[in-house]
């Protein structure tokens, strides 16, 4: 039986998180991230061969990710679910939920996917495990989510900015779990088959402020539980700005932004499922296979 043994510790203010992306999307929103994960998901499942009939598209913002999966042509229906109504009639079955306490029966769908949202969740063990339990026996999980690496250079501005100006430093920019974490917590989640890899995508701009300009039409600006509650003070900001200037600029004057996509995948067990040998098991030997002369236990090799 899968149990949850500690309460997830409360990072995010998932309340603010929505009260963000309702002002992404009246000002406009920056999609252009979103587009690039939206095309990479669906070469990534036209790689797999198979035809998946019902699929759960979780949290992802905006219509990219639907409307790629529907473009694909592997996909049959798709639900939507997330945290925020839609402002018109869904052309899509549409439920409002949580990632962190999914409403669908176990075993319901042949395909998860999510793009740039789990992230964002407290319980990220948990949420996984959901998935898991809700995909059919063989039923497959694909998601993009931001990694560690993501805004380093605005975390590492701002760190020396407020430590020069203010004597200390307080959270701004949101801590991501690397590429290690997230593939354990697939296994630990109980998932066969995992994988995890790295989209390392750098964006150039004019300057810092065109930078917090997108995170603010990307719904991405500081929703810690722990933000410092108080306004950002002037001279910190422009003392910032400069920060990012002289450490992460090119010889066009312009800055570079990192955002590490990590692509995370793997299959609702089945006993149909490639599995791993057993040690001992193998037929071949490994000198064999590289045509080496294999060298015994205390015999030592010539140099």
């Amino acid at each position: 039986m899968d149990r949850v043994l500690a309460q997830s510790p409360l990072i995010f203010d998932r309340s603010l998180i929505r009260d963000h992306r309702r002002r992404a999307a009246s000002i406009g929103p920056a999609t252009f991230l979103l587009d690039r994960v939206a095309d990479d998901l669906a070469d990534r499942l036209g790689a797999v061969l198979r035809r998946f009939e019902l699929a759960l598209d979780l949290g992802s913002p905006g219509e990219a990710v639907r409307a790629a999966l529907m473009r694909s042509g592997t996909v049959g229906t798709i639900v939507a679910a997330d945290t925020i109504a839609p402002s018109q009639r869904p052309s899509l079955p549409f439920v409002v939920a949580e990632e962190e306490a999914l409403p669908f029966r176990d075993a319901a769908f042949d395909l998860v996917v999510s793009a740039l949202a789990l992230h964002f969740v407290n319980d990220l063990p948990g949420t996984l495990l959901q998935i898991r339990r809700a995909l059919k026996p063989d039923g497959l999980f694909l998601a993009a989510l931001y990694g560690g690496e993501t805004l380093t250079e605005l975390r590492q501005a701002f760190a020396a900015a407020e430590s020069e100006i203010e004597g200390g430093i307080s959270p701004r920019v949101a801590p991501f779990a690397d590429l290690g974490e997230l593939g354990a917590l697939l296994q630990r989640a109980g998932f066969a088959l995992p994988v995890a890899d790295i989209d390392p995508v750098t964006v150039r701009y004019q300057d810092v402020f065109a930078l917090m300009h997108d995170l603010r039409r990307m719904g991405a600006t500081n929703a810690l539980r722990d933000r410092r509650r108080a306004p950002l003070r002037r001279a910190t900001l422009m003392r910032m700005a400069e920060i990012y200037g002289e450490r992460f600029s090119g010889d066009d004057g312009r800055v570079r932004a990192t955002f590490e996509i990590v692509w995370l995948s793997g299959w609702a067990p089945h006993p149909r499922q490639q599995q791993p040998l057993k040690p001992g098991s193998a037929q071949t030997r490994l000198a064999d296979a590289l045509g080496a002369r294999e060298i015994s236990t205390g015999e030592k090799a010539g140099i």
